[in-house]
């Protein structure tokens, strides 16, 4: 393999030194480092962190190969800084046997641009009625820790204990797309002022908020993990962070656009800005950026979400519920969290890395920290570019970005999976094989 040496680069925006990449390993870390025939990288000015994992990727293959591709996300995943992702089960087929997760393993090896770690399905066909195959899943060559009906509810509570039950066996986890169905409906967009203005079926916070308090006395009762996909809502974090208080193994995720966007953009009709959970309220942002700030939400995850055109060019009420993210993700932390005072590129790396690789499991090699002998999964940002989001020129399929014409800070320069740049001087390189 190469060797690289990157010059001058801001470890955790905490101290500037040189760090050697050799065999896929970070060889040494300090001042005036020097090696005969290494390619040297300048990062005056960059930001070194550990390689952003995304617990929530919505990679679509097998299947939907017209929204996304394990190649195309993967690519996407890069230039944003990321060196794994994990990919939920909403594929079709449902990840929900060994032999399709074995299949999206096999898929990553073969063609991504980072690691892929597949997301089993709690339940067969995503239908909340029983559970899926999940102990061949966790013995698959795919290893799989993490299981989510993501997009649907595990509504069921006698299911969802059985789910906490039989992971708790392997020190799996549960990760919840916590809505209420009975309360959401023919829901259009979050409940509120909003909504009543434009005649649209709403989906009331009580609907996530509700479902976490079930799960968080499950967990409690079964001593067993349980993780909160993409919260949304002031009330949820109230709940998660009393859950916390009484010694309940449950973490939680915000995705970038609940951090920065609001339900005042539904005034404009346009489906980039349909989601599920949907754009909650001015004061639900609020609550979300505090509770990243004080650590009651564990995780920033993407739950980046490509359509192809028919299906977001359309009427409001037909639209397919998502948005891409990868490609902006940092960018959207840096200007809500970092820039605002509320957090530290330090905590970025805890929040975007180490964390998300800690509740999936990949944390013997992701997440790890910026030390000699560590495996070289690094991203070197610029805090000071700026930058004009154009979903035409994503390496993303999904063009359903709701960043659009939006000027963001922060600017991926390089990112270094086990070694090998994927990205370099912020374009598409090469794949590591």
């Amino acid at each position: 393999m190469s060797t690289y040496l990157i010059k001058n680069a801001n470890l955790l925006g905490e101290r500037v030194a040189d760090i050697l990449i050799q065999d896929g390993k970070i060889a040494a870390i300090g001042e005036n480092l020097n090696a005969e025939g290494a390619q040297i990288i300048d990062a005056t000015g960059q930001i070194a962190l550990p390689g952003l994992v995304d617990i929530h990727t919505h990679l679509r293959q097998p299947g939907y190969e017209a929204s996304e591709t394990v190649e195309t996300g993967t690519r996407a995943a890069a230039l944003g800084g990321y060196t794994a992702v994990f990919a939920m089960a909403n594929s079709n087929p449902v990840a929900d046997t060994a032999a399709v997760v074995e299949q999206v393993d096999r898929l990553g090896k073969e063609s991504a641009w980072c690691r892929v770690q597949p997301i089993g399905a709690v339940t067969v066909g995503l239908k909340g009625e029983r559970l899926s195959d999940i102990g061949s899943m966790a013995t698959s060559t795919a290893n799989v820790r993490v299981f989510s009906d993501d997009g649907m509810c595990v509504y069921d509570p006698a299911v969802m204990r059985r789910a906490l039950e039989y992971v708790k066996t392997f020190d799996g986890v549960i990760a919840q797309h916590a809505q209420e169905p009975r309360l959401t409906e023919g829901a259009q967009m979050n409940e509120g002022e909003v909504s009543a203005d434009l005649g649209l079926p709403g989906w009331p916070a009580v609907a996530e908020e509700a479902i976490i308090a079930r799960d968080v006395l499950l967990a409690k009762h079964l001593n067993s993990r349980l993780h909160i996909c993409h919260l949304s809502t002031k009330g949820a974090v109230e709940v998660v962070r009393w859950a916390k208080s009484q010694g309940v193994n449950v973490t939680a995720e915000v995705t970038p656009h609940h951090l920065i966007l609001t339900d005042e953009k539904a005034r404009t009709y346009d489906p980039v800005f349909k989601v599920n959970p949907p754009l909650r309220t001015e004061e639900d942002v609020l609550a979300l950026r505090a509770a990243v700030a004080e650590g009651v939400i564990d995780v920033i995850g993407t739950d980046h979400a490509p359509h192809p055109a028919e299906s977001k060019e359309c009427e409001w009420a037909c639209a397919a519920n998502g948005m891409t993210g990868l490609e902006q993700a940092l960018s959207i932390i840096q200007m809500t969290l970092v820039d605002e005072g509320h957090i530290t590129w330090a905590d970025v790396a805890r929040i975007m890395s180490e964390n998300p690789a800690k509740i999936g499991n990949l944390s013997h090699e992701q997440g790890r920290p910026l030390a000699e002998g560590e495996p070289a999964n690094i991203v070197l940002v610029d805090p000071a570019a700026r930058r004009l989001i154009k979903p035409e020129e994503q390496a993303t399929k999904g063009k359903n970005n709701p960043y659009k014409g939006m000027e963001v800070p922060g600017a991926v320069r390089a990112t270094f999976y086990e070694g090998h740049p994927t990205v370099l001087n912020g374009e598409l390189n090469t794949p590591r094989r």
